[in-house]
């Protein structure tokens, strides 16, 4: 059996289910090192102290040894006609579904991004707010084992949208030593000119403590590797992250008027990102059964299928529970990255989920949509942190300030009331500071 069936009335209690669920919350640390035995913290923190301390030698020396590309200061940007090259040798009809999925991804991001409201006002006072976009951000695209030129779509516009005035991308020199073309095709179609032939640790800590050749930005999104987040995680604080990602995750909540063939596809198609993990939840036994017949049947049509079915046995379930109440408490439990809720009444079910990164309605509504085409950024939390992360958007790129205007009838009103608050501190020129203003220290 490819994939297992944990049938159980408490879910939440059930010691299977909690494995599968700490399973998907430990991903982001072990699962994406596919070696399991190197120490990612000591090599991580090497390398950012390294490059802090040696800038582009570092960088080259690093280069060198984790990518095996032979690069100078001189070379570790991608030169202007380098990237304009790419893009006149991509595909037409290619950079033609670019511009709509851009297009997309763009409409989606304009009609989400925070607007500055009015002020309060209340007497003589003005109270409101102001969003700015960074003024330097960098894109990560991976690209050693997988080549995702979406990524560079989902990170890149949201950015343009904000209104960011610098936008790095960096991404390891892995094809013949040189950034993939396609990659610097969709750069240059998205104005995109400051690209860098770096990946990994190494990457993450140019960028955020900056060297010779590479001027650190404000902050640095998108996915990577186990390095690639171990090295954001370590310098968020000096700059913006968007989160750390681990291996991508589906959680599916369905009932007896689900396809259990769609179901499966889906299943495999999140099994496919090697590590990749496909969960079901379900009220339907039968169901279940059919989902793991059809898994059985598709799996012989797909390349790689030992390896989609090792990743089911090892990362994913099918969890049969008796009500759909039991469904989406386990739903909210997991918070996973992807969750597609394909039941007789979607919306109802929809109303009880408060912690899902994307969320999928319906039988014609597959996660690969949302991968691609859609608008919704592909850059989600994962492992269970859309309990308090969200999906990348143009709002990631924003601050607020917040804005504050008193006449000098407000400043006498709150005057006495921010005198005793100052005082009670300790902080007495807090204090001197209406008292000059308001003539209320007596002299």
């Amino acid at each position: 059996m490819p994939v297992r069936i944990i049938e159980t009335d408490a879910p939440l209690a059930d010691e299977a289910v909690l494995a599968v669920r700490d399973a998907l919350r430990g991903g982001a640390v072990t699962a994406a090192d596919e070696k399991g035995r190197i120490d990612v913290e000591a090599v991580v923190d090497r390398i950012l102290h390294d490059v802090r301390a040696r800038g582009d030698e570092a960088l080259t020396d690093w280069e060198r040894t984790l990518d095996k590309a032979d690069l100078t200061p001189a070379t570790l940007r991608v030169g202007a006609d380098e990237i304009r090259a790419a893009h006149a040798g991509a595909e037409p009809a290619f950079l033609e579904l670019i511009r709509r999925v851009a297009d997309n991804i763009r409409e989606y991001q304009e009609a989400i991004r925070w607007q500055d409201p009015p002020a309060l006002k209340r007497g003589g006072r003005e109270l409101g707010v102001r969003y700015t976009p960074v003024d330097a951000a960098a894109v990560y695209v991976p690209g050693l084992r997988a080549l995702y030129p979406s990524t560079v779509l989902m990170t890149v516009v949201p950015a343009r949208v904000a209104g960011v005035g610098r936008i790095v991308m960096a991404s390891p020199p892995t094809h013949d030593s040189d950034v993939h073309p396609l990659v610097l095709a969709i750069a240059c179609e998205l104005g995109i000119d400051e690209v860098y032939r770096l990946g990994g640790a190494p990457a993450v800590a140019a960028l955020a403590f900056g060297t010779e050749s590479v001027r650190a930005v404000d902050k640095i999104v998108g996915p990577g590797n186990a390095f690639v987040a171990e090295a954001k995680r370590r310098v968020s604080g000096r700059v913006g992250i968007d989160s750390i990602a681990g291996p991508s995750e589906v959680l599916l909540v369905a009932d007896g008027t689900a396809d259990a063939d769609w179901v499966a596809a889906d299943m495999l198609a999140q099994a496919e990102h090697d590590p990749g993990s496909a969960v079901l939840v379900t009220t339907s036994r039968e169901l279940a059964e059919g989902v793991v017949e059809a898994v059985e049947r598709q799996l012989p049509r797909l390349q790689r299928a030992e390896a989609l079915r090792a990743a089911l046995a090892g990362y994913s379930a099918i969890v049969v529970v008796p009500t759909i109440d039991a469904a989406c408490d386990v739903a909210n439990d997991f918070a996973t990255e992807h969750l597609q809720i394909v039941t007789a009444d979607d919306e109802a079910v929809l109303a009880k989920i408060r912690h899902a990164g994307a969320i999928f309605l319906g039988p014609h509504t597959p996660v690969p949509l949302g991968d691609y085409c859609a608008g919704p950024s592909h850059v989600l939390p994962t492992g269970g942190t859309a309990r308090f992360f969200g999906p990348l958007s143009c709002n990631d790129f924003l601050k607020a300030s917040s804005i504050v205007r008193y006449d000098v009838g407000s400043l006498r009103e709150d005057a006495d009331g921010v005198i005793d608050f100052a005082t009670r501190e300790g902080l007495t020129a807090h204090a001197a500071a209406i008292h000059v203003r308001t003539d209320k220290s007596g002299s």
